[in-house]
Parts: C-alpha cells; structure tokens; sequence
C-alpha cells in the first residue's frame, strides 16, 4: 500500500506532461503541468476500478514511472483487461510503442479525431505470435496474420473490426486487390493495411494513398465514415524516407515496422551452461563428496 501511494501520489498535485499517452479527452483537462479537479477525479476514479492483484503488478512493472502505470490502469479501465492480459501487455512493452507510428494525420485527418486516430498505430508492431521464424514471403506472413487473427486484433488494439484479405477494388478497367481492410469503429472509418516485407520505399507509400482514395469513393459512406487510414507495416524504414513520403501525400497515412520472434545471439561459451556442461560439474562435485 506504500508503494501504491509512492507511485501515484506526485498526480495529486503536480502531473509531467502525459503527452499522446492519454486520450485527447483527458489531455485537454489539463492546465499546463497541474492537475484540474475533474482530472484528478478522474485518475482517482480509474485506480480503485482495477483490482488489487493488477496494481500488484503495475507497481512490480511500472516502478518509478507512474505515467506508465497510469496509461495501463487507464487501458485496462478502458478494455476491460483480465490480469493476464494486462501481464501480456506489460511484457510486449506497449506503452513504448503505441501511438508511435510515423503518421501526418494531424495534417490530413479531421482534427477533432487526429489524436484518436494516432493512437490507433504502434511501431513497432509485434508479431511473434505468428510463430514465424525461417525465411518467409509476404503470402506467408499475411496468411499466418489471419490464421491468428484473434492475436492479430489484439496487438492492433481496441475497436478493429475484420473486412477482408485481398479484398478486391475495381478502379476503371483494372482490379486491385487491398492485402488487408479493416473498420475502426472508434473513429467510424476504414483502415487499409498493406504489409511489406522489405525495406519502405516512396512507392509504397503512393500505392497505399491510391488504395485510400479508392476506398473513399467506392467504400465509405458519406455521414457515416470519416476518411480512410492507410497503415503500412514495413520490416524496416528509414524515418527520413518515411517523412517525406507523408508530407508529400494529402491521404492520412502512417508507417510502421515489425518484429516477428525476437532472435537471441548464439551462445557466448562460459555465460550459459550446456546440459553436458551440467551433468560433468554434477558428476565432478558427487565424486568429490
């Protein structure tokens, strides 16, 4: 209970900026670095609404940093994530990663949404629960993507809904065929998503904003949806590349990389032991005793 009230108690007062790691609606209750009333009660209000054993971790894992711990009491509120979950998420280190997509949504997304529709991305998003771990092509990873797409969901976060693969656009005389459409219900909109395995390069980036329009006249519904996100999730990008592609679009896009299995480097000898090398210091110390 003292740590409890170690970790939370410079947000009674005095709170760092919390920057994109809160919704817009509670960044906006805040007046400079001091906590307003509503705020504070709000923050109040999400801490006794989670149970006890997920503060037990929040104060293993977030130790020292209570705005980590305050994003994942408020996701947890938020999504109603069981302990395991929240354990899941601590161990996938999200709080890094969302909302960190290189994206120009706040130039070409409706301003009222364009903070919701940031924190949408990651980067990097984590895929090793595709189990890949040899050499693979973009089929493969897409196809084993949907083949856990309960996992999938989970890691592009809350409110996704499932369209399609390769879900087909007619565009005058020529048929194209988007690797991955989804619905995001919270910000009422189609979100393409286009998957390379290789490094970002400039045309990819004009192939996603050409898919976006598209989706713009042929799929979203006017009064109903916003307009259309694309994602692209690239293994790797230069950031630089990357930024001027956005600013040279008028389509709201983001880029993004991946991470399949984390690799681990090969054995340095002496740091961990074989099982032979177990079983002769084993042998040595019965036979010395």
């Amino acid at each position: 209970m003292k740590n409890f009230y170690l970790l939370y108690q410079p947000y009674t007062e005095i709170v760092p900026q919390l920057g994109e790691h809160f919704t817009q609606q509670v960044a906006e209750n805040f007046n400079g670095n001091v906590i307003t009333q509503q705020v504070a009660e709000q923050i109040k209000q999400e801490l006794f609404s989670v149970p006890w054993g997920h503060h037990m971790l929040l104060i293993d894992k977030c130790k020292g940093n209570p705005q980590k711990a305050l994003f994942f009491v408020h996701q947890t509120v938020q999504n109603g994530w069981s302990r395991n979950i929240l354990l899941n998420f601590l161990d996938t280190d999200l709080y890094e990663r969302q909302g960190k997509a290189l994206t120009n949504f706040s130039r070409t997304f409706p301003e009222e949404s364009s903070d919701l529709a940031q924190e949408l991305t990651k980067d990097p998003y984590d895929f090793a629960f595709t189990g890949i771990t040899g050499r693979y092509n973009e089929r493969l990873l897409k196809d084993k993507l949907l083949n856990n797409i309960t996992q999938f969901l989970v890691e592009l976060g809350t409110g996704f809904a499932y369209v399609g693969k390769e879900y087909r656009l007619q565009i005058g005389d020529t048929e194209n065929f988007i690797d991955l459409l989804f619905y995001n219900l919270n910000l009422s909109c189609y979100v393409v998503i286009e998957v390379k395995i290789g490094k970002f390069e400039f045309a990819d980036a004009g192939q996603l904003g050409g898919y976006v329009v598209a989706c713009n006249h042929i799929l979203k519904k006017e009064g109903r949806d916003n307009p259309t996100i694309g994602i692209l999730i690239c293994k790797e990008k230069d950031n630089l590349v990357a930024q001027y592609a956005l600013e040279a679009s008028s389509q709201p896009l983001g880029i993004s990389e991946y991470e399949l299995a984390k690799l681990y480097p090969e054995k340095v000898e002496g740091t961990i032991p074989t099982i032979e090398e177990l079983e002769q210091k084993l042998g040595d110390r019965i036979k010395n005793e």
